[in-house]
């Protein structure tokens, strides 16, 4: 292997995912998908991969960044608002679906011990926080459902890894202990809560008194690996510190970053995201191979255990559904206060849920790091791999179908709505006018004339939009259609200038950054999303 061969490897799998990106677009299937199924294809490339995937390090590497950057976007009011909902299904959904799983994997093979069973359900119980996040991200679901799967998502991998963890030693040593699996359970979870709110607050803290925005998108990606490992040392929970510490930091965003290091950062962070999800997906179907060489190749042990992990994936997805159902209507049916806050939703809302359990890099990555001469370790494996390809391959695939048959509305939590996008800028733009108004008084006009137009312009704008949106559409069209238009030949004009020699490049860049800055206002105010989507 020459020195630069794994620089070439990582090259392919970024090309790969740009192609496999614009494949997935171009055939409506999930990016998540195509990912999968172009790893399995290149999996079995005749040059195989001169060097071997370690899977922890795979997951220390994209896990923490991965995490925080869901949970830094997370909104810490829905997040509370959703709490109970979300803890149903990333602890009690989790424990159940490994109960259930270590029982049928018991019956399936009885020579398998039931320890080892439910390892196995404690590493394919949590739906993955990426699958999730790639999956729901281009889907029309209420934005309390995607809230609520993407908070659990954010933790369930703590609560299954920590299932895991206990499994395992007691599969290896023979011993279990209510007790000490207790005690074990609180202690990760309370150290793990601890690290990331430490985490949180000394990074809010050092990136408050950092003027260089560089320096600060580099320090967010450091807080990520710094708050996982810094909790592994300490043998707590690495996933909930990443967790908590991302909400911290996302919390105080606002109040921390000024608007260039905002727009600059979410900009980094999109790509790196990119890159990343889509490096994960085709690394497990990479994995593919190691899997199949693990069992012997394709062979009668292949075919003969292949039947098995299916049943297994059945049950696991059936166990999913038996246990949403009950946790959506029966807290409703036996507590009347929270069905007075919180009304039954329609079965639409469950049936998503429960259809939405995608696994990924963290179930694979634990059933890989299973020591060698582990119990079933080979069936442990194969079952896993089957469970992240049909659930990100089958119902990743048909979730967007089934959303849209469904056309699923959610209950808002409390009896006061939120205030619509046009009434909230009528309200803030107001507060802006009578600020002005209060620092210079009456000279405001002679003195502020075009900013006080400006902003009562804006309010008279907002204010009847709110007020007569549909008979306004046509207008507001017609009226981003001219403005667009007009950025696009100032932005023609300024290159031709610039092909002339009439401009300088820095003043190219310094126009066109503000043309850009101006043209996706324009765009986010006509509701027309980013890339066209």
């Amino acid at each position: 292997m020459t020195a630069h061969a794994p620089f070439v490897i990582v090259l392919a799998l970024l090309v790969a995912a740009v192609i496999l990106s614009i494949l997935a677009r171009r055939l409506g299937m999930p990016p998540a998908a195509a990912y999968v199924i172009g790893g399995m294809a290149l999996s079995f490339a005749p040059q195989k991969l001169p060097f071997e995937l370690d899977p922890e390090f795979i997951m220390v590497l994209f896990l923490p960044p991965l995490l925080q950057a869901s949970a830094y976007f997370t909104v810490w009011r829905d997040f509370k608002a959703n709490l109970r909902p979300i803890l149903m299904l990333a602890i009690g959904a989790v424990i159940f679906t490994t109960l259930v799983v270590g029982l049928v994997a018991h019956w399936l093979l009885p020579a398998m011990p039931l320890a080892a069973g439910f390892c196995l359900g404690a590493i394919v119980s949590p739906p993955d926080a990426v699958a999730a996040k790639a999956v729901l991200a281009r889907l029309p679901v209420p934005e309390r459902v995607v809230t609520v799967l993407e908070g659990e998502s954010l933790v369930n991998d703590a609560s299954g890894l920590m299932l895991y963890r206990v499994a395992t030693a007691a599969a290896l040593t023979g011993l279990f202990d209510w007790s000490d699996a207790a005690t074990m359970f609180a202690q990760l979870t309370a150290g793990g809560l601890a690290v990331g709110v430490a985490a949180g607050f000394f990074v809010n803290f050092v990136m408050a008194r950092l003027r260089d925005t560089q320096l600060i998108i580099i320090t967010s990606f450091l807080s990520a690996w710094g708050a996982y490992l810094g909790a592994e040392a300490l043998h707590t929970s690495g996933v909930l510190a990443v967790v908590t510490a991302g909400l911290i930091m996302g919390w105080g965003q606002h109040a921390i970053l000024d608007a260039e290091s905002r727009l600059e950062a979410q900009a980094v962070w999109r790509s790196a995201v990119f890159l990343m999800e889509a490096a994960v997906f085709i690394l497990i179907g990479l994995a593919l191979r190691k899997v199949v060489e693990e069992l012997g190749g394709f062979g009668p042990a292949l075919t003969s255990t292949l039947p098995q992990a299916l049943i297994v994936t059945a049950a696991m997805v059936a166990a999913r559904f038996f246990w949403v159902f009950p946790a959506t209507y029966l807290p409703r049916l036996l507590i009347p206060s929270i069905r007075a806050r919180d009304p039954y939703p329609p079965p639409s809302i469950p049936i998503i849920v429960g259809w939405a359990g995608m696994r990924g890099v963290v179930s694979l990555a634990a059933a890989l790091a299973l020591p060698i001469g582990f119990p079933a370790r080979d069936f442990i494996i194969l079952t896993t791999f089957v469970v992240i390809a049909v659930t990100v391959l089958i119902q990743g695939a048909t979730l967007g179908p089934l959303v849209t048959w469904l056309k699923p509305t959610a209950p808002a939590i409390g009896s006061q709505p939120p205030l619509g996008e046009h009434e909230a800028k009528e309200k803030i733009y107001l507060a802006a006018l009578e600020r002005i108004s209060a620092e210079v008084g009456e000279d405001g006009e002679r003195l502020h004339p075009q900013l006080m137009e400006e902003y009562r312009r804006r309010v008279f704008v907002y204010r009847k939009n709110h007020e007569e949106r549909e008979a306004l559409v046509d207008v507001r069209r017609a009226h981003f259609e001219m403005a667009l238009a007009a950025v696009s030949t100032a932005r023609e004009e300024l290159l031709r200038l610039h092909r002339l020699g009439c401009v300088h490049d820095s003043t190219l860049h310094a126009v066109e950054a503000e043309l850009d800055l101006e043209e996706a206002r324009l765009r986010r105010l006509s509701g027309e999303r980013p890339n066209g989507r």
